[in-house]
């Protein structure tokens, strides 16, 4: 099981978020904001209320709406890891 650990909002409905070990994905949920939990998040000012629960390992919003750990993992496409750039 994945673990987010951090979440930071983009733009639109994208995210990104750093899992267990420093992984970092970008998500894109606007295509998987389906149901009546989810409604209140097609609006972009709540989305944004988006935080990461200790408790879950997860990202919640203020209404309870969640995602898995894992399927986030699944779908956010890797970042790969920051590298130092030096001065030449």
């Amino acid at each position: 099981m994945h673990i987010v650990k951090k979440v930071e909002y983009l733009h639109d409905y994208k995210l990104r978020l750093r899992f267990e070990g420093d992984t970092l994905k970008i998500v894109d949920l606007k295509s998987h904001l389906d149901g009546e939990i989810f409604e209140p998040l097609k609006e972009q000012e709540y989305f944004r209320q988006v935080v990461v629960d200790q408790d879950l390992d997860t990202i919640v919003w203020p209404n309870g709406a969640d995602f898995s750990p894992d399927f986030l993992f699944e779908i956010g496409a890797q970042l790969p890891e920051q590298t130092s750039v030096q001065a030449a």
